[in-house]
Parts: C-alpha cells; sequence; structure tokens
C-alpha cells in the first residue's frame, strides 16, 4: 500500500513534467527538418514526438520545475515551452526553406512560373519546380543525416533555457530575424545564374523586338527560353544542391543548444 500511495503521489509530478517536455518537443517537431515535412502522416509525427519525448523525459527530470500551485502558472509555463519549440523550429526551417525559394526564383526566369497560366494542383503561389526542390530539400537533409543536429539542439536547449522559462524576447527576435534575411539571401544566391541569364535573354528579346517591330517577340521567344532555361537547370542542379547543403550543414551546426 506505501508502493502505491507513493506512486500515486508521483503520478501529478511525472504529468506535470510530460507534458512540459511534450509542448517543447512538439512544437519543434512541427518545423524542424526532416521530421516535420507536410508530407509526413499526421499518426508518424505524433509518434515519433511522442518517442523522443519518453527518450528526453529521463535525462531532464532534475530540471523540470516543481509543480505549481495554480492552473494559470502551467497554462503560462506550457505556452512558454511552445514559443521556445516554435522558436528553435523555425531558426532550423529557415535555411532548409533556402532552396524552395530558390526554386521559385528559377521558375520565374526560365518561365516555368506564370500569373496568367497558374499550377492547377499547386495553386497560383507555387510552381512544380518549387515543389520538386523542397522535395528535394527534404530527401537531401534525411540522407545526409543532418536531421540529427536540430534533434541534438533541441535536446540541449534545455541548458540554455530551462523548462518553463520564457526565452529572451529581444535576442529570439534578432535571431528569427537574421535567419530570415539569411535564408532569402542563400535562395537569390543560389538562383542567381538564372536570374542573370533570364534578364540577359529579356535584354536581347527587347532589343530584338525594336529591330523588327512587326515580330510577335513573346511567342517567338518562350521556347528558346524554356529549352534554355531547363538545359542551364540541368547543368547546375548538382552544384546548387551541393552549395545549398554545405551551407545549411555551417548553419546548423550554429543553432543554439549545440
Amino acid at each position: 500500500m506505501d508502493d502505491v500511495q507513493t506512486l500515486l503521489a508521483q503520478l501529478p509530478v511525472w504529468g506535470f513534467g510530460l507534458v512540459l517536455v511534450f509542448s517543447r518537443v512538439g512544437a519543434a517537431c512541427m518545423l524542424l527538418p526532416g521530421v516535420g515535412e507536410a508530407e509526413l502522416p499526421g499518426t508518424v509525427r505524433l509518434g515519433f514526438t511522442m518517442a523522443l519525448t519518453a527518450l528526453l523525459l529521463p535525462t531532464l527530470e532534475p530540471l523540470l520545475p516543481p509543480v505549481p500551485a495554480g492552473p494559470l502558472v502551467i497554462g503560462g509555463m506550457v505556452m512558454a515551452e511552445i514559443a521556445t519549440g516554435l522558436w528553435l523550429g523555425w531558426l532550423a526551417r529557415m535555411v532548409v526553406q533556402a532552396l524552395p525559394v530558390a526554386g521559385q526564383f528559377v521558375a520565374s526566369a526560365v518561365g516555368l512560373a506564370s500569373v496568367l497560366q497558374p499550377d492547377p494542383e499547386l495553386g497560383a503561389q507555387s510552381t512544380a519546380l518549387a515543389r520538386l526542390f523542397s522535395l528535394a530539400a527534404s530527401v537531401a537533409v534525411l540522407v545526409s543525416g543532418l536531421y540529427a543536429l536540430p534533434l541534438a539542439a533541441l535536446a540541449g536547449s534545455y541548458r540554455l533555457i530551462p523548462p518553463g522559462t520564457l526565452l529572451p524576447v529581444a535576442d529570439s527576435t534578432a535571431g528569427v530575424v537574421a535567419a530570415v534575411g539569411e535564408a532569402f539571401a542563400l535562395a537569390f544566391r543560389l538562383a542567381a545564374p538564372f536570374v542573370i541569364a533570364g534578364l540577359v535573354w529579356q535584354a536581347a528579346m527587347g532589343l530584338l523586338a525594336r529591330l523588327v517591330p512587326n515580330l510577335q517577340v513573346f511567342a517567338a521567344s518562350i521556347p528558346g527560353q524554356l529549352l534554355g532555361g531547363l538545359a542551364l537547370l540541368a547543368l547546375l542542379v548538382g552544384g546548387t544542391v551541393t552549395a545549398w547543403q554545405d551551407t545549411l550543414r555551417e548553419s546548423l551546426a550554429l543553432l543554439p543548444g549545440l
């Protein structure tokens, strides 16, 4: 009976710690590269989150705070954990998103994106090339093992931000803004050859339109633009993904908690 009473007395403490750890881990796993992809079924992601929580909970038990007396305090601590997980997941996700954004730039430069002819399946805000680059990013992260770095940073984040405490607002906001800027800069660098080629092509077509006013320049230039863009893509796609992967490895190695 004494053992049963001790177990019952410990259940609220264990439940409180489980909720705290699950809040941060679950929020981060919604965005972490490789494990937070929208293509994964929700049950798979939930199972992975529960398994990771079960692995981390015994090691984090000494860091867990005591159970507060009021429900409002518990709710505030859970919200703080969710904010921390989203912050860490967002930092890791932004560099991964640079490759799909570069694909969107490339699609616009080579003539595969048009507001007049949106993709009926992907919608007006996306292109098949950006979708292809997004799937390539997920595969590259999983195959190369880079998904382990954000997971290690998630485990190490408990040393920087104890469970139930708010993360520094100023520092976290500055980190998110810097990550967004670096991601867009990386996307533009990856797509720079296609953007430059597209500008040269458009300038040449504009000159041709001035020299031959009766020529339907748009109809005449589209086949050459598509063929040239696809040929350039075939030549540079390997180097583009490799450069993105190298930058991703360097950025993930700088995540807080590593």
